[in-house]
């Protein structure tokens, strides 16, 4: 809830910047729908939920399918209209992705084998190259990890996690050829950024301008001082400011301090999240808050380093801060699951049935 209320003052501060608009009502109006349904989730056990994960997951492909032919949005095909609000299906394709997958690997020994890892490849690539197509670089970067991660925490040897690493490595080729001249001006951009100066054109221009915003904040950010730092406005131009970028300007208004503190919660989220993981006897309940786990870290960590130029501009978000109804909903969703298994540690215990 404090990260959403710190994604509420950086979506105010851009309507200072750059002029009301309607975000920050809308981004209200889906909090006070996201919070009762991630409170809501954890009124009835999760354990139900394991019948019918392969149909999420056979459910959410053919959505990443059928938005493949809506007309395209700056360039994208990643939303679906739905008249009140545009669906964005790769965002519950990953909650639905985690409890495949765990449903998967809760009692299997074959991850322990090279050959064990094939099937839950072929589970990722399946959702990674269709969100690639829309294109959506950030979403699909998502995935690896996960997998990583829940093979780890499903026993997988870190030798044959190593050698696929390996093999993922000389297949880079293959994953550059079906990526966009765009999202591929943006991975040359992070080896040819340059600080200060007059901002480039191009893919250039936002990275420039994000690091440049930021640093208008200094450490304790515009809120300490009556006066901006430059006169010129243009300084502050930042586009996609309210969505990916809503980092820089939480930096320009609370400085870095106020990042830390953002930064420090997600780190909160993780340490909780682990130690869910950790008490949890089920092996399906472990792997999925695992898999919840890993994709809020590396969601963070890939929106922070592309703000500050360490990875590339992907068009991912920050979760459950950045405006953005279908994203704030599903985060809710995997965070109210992951409270879910934390009130229901222990193994399920049923009624021993009785034959006459």
């Amino acid at each position: 809830m404090l990260i959403s209320v710190i994604g509420l003052c950086g979506i105010h501060r851009a309507d200072e910047l750059y002029g009301g608009s309607s975000a920050f009502d809308r981004q209200l109006v889906w909090l006070m729908l996201s919070w009762p349904a991630m409170l809501l989730v954890t009124t009835v056990s999760y354990r139900p939920l394991r019948h019918i994960c392969p149909w999420l997951y056979v459910a959410s492909l053919a959505s990443l399918v059928f938005v493949l032919f809506m007309p395209a949005i700056n360039g994208s095909r990643r939303w679906i209209p739905l008249g009140v609000f545009d669906f964005q299906p790769s965002e519950p394709a990953r909650l639905a992705f985690i409890l495949a997958l765990a449903h998967y690997l809760m009692y299997r020994e074959s991850q322990r084998t090279i050959r064990g890892l094939i099937p839950p490849l072929i589970m990722t690539v399946f959702p990674l190259m269709l969100i690639l197509r829309e294109p959506d670089l950030g979403t699909a970067m998502l995935f690896l990890p996960i997998l990583y991660a829940m093979l780890y925490a499903a026993g997988a040897k870190v030798q044959h996690l190593l050698a696929a690493a390996a093999i993922g490595i000389m297949l880079l080729p293959l994953l550059w050829g079906q990526m966009s001249p765009e999202q591929r001006s943006r991975v040359v951009m992070v080896f040819t950024q340059t600080d200060g100066g007059t901002a480039p054109p191009g893919d250039g221009f936002h990275l420039h301008q994000s690091k440049q915003v930021m640093a208008l904040g200094g450490i304790w950010g515009s809120i300490s001082r009556d006066e901006p730092v430059i006169d010129d406005p243009s300084a502050y131009t930042l586009p996609a400011a309210r969505t990916d970028f809503i980092l820089s300007l939480i930096g320009e208004r609370y400085g870095i301090i106020g990042c830390g503190v953002l930064l420090s919660l997600y780190g909160v989220i993780v340490f909780q999240g682990l130690k869910v993981a950790g008490k949890s006897r089920e092996p399906f309940a472990r792997l999925v808050v695992v898999g919840i786990v890993a994709m809020l870290a590396t969601q963070s960590l890939l929106n922070a380093s592309m703000t500050v130029g360490l990875m590339p501009i992907t068009g991912i978000t920050l979760p459950m801060c950045s405006y953005g109804g279908s994203s704030l909903m599903s985060t809710c969703l995997s965070i109210g699951l992951m409270m879910n298994i934390a009130m229901r540690p222990g193994y399920e215990v049923t009624p021993t049935q009785r034959f006459n």
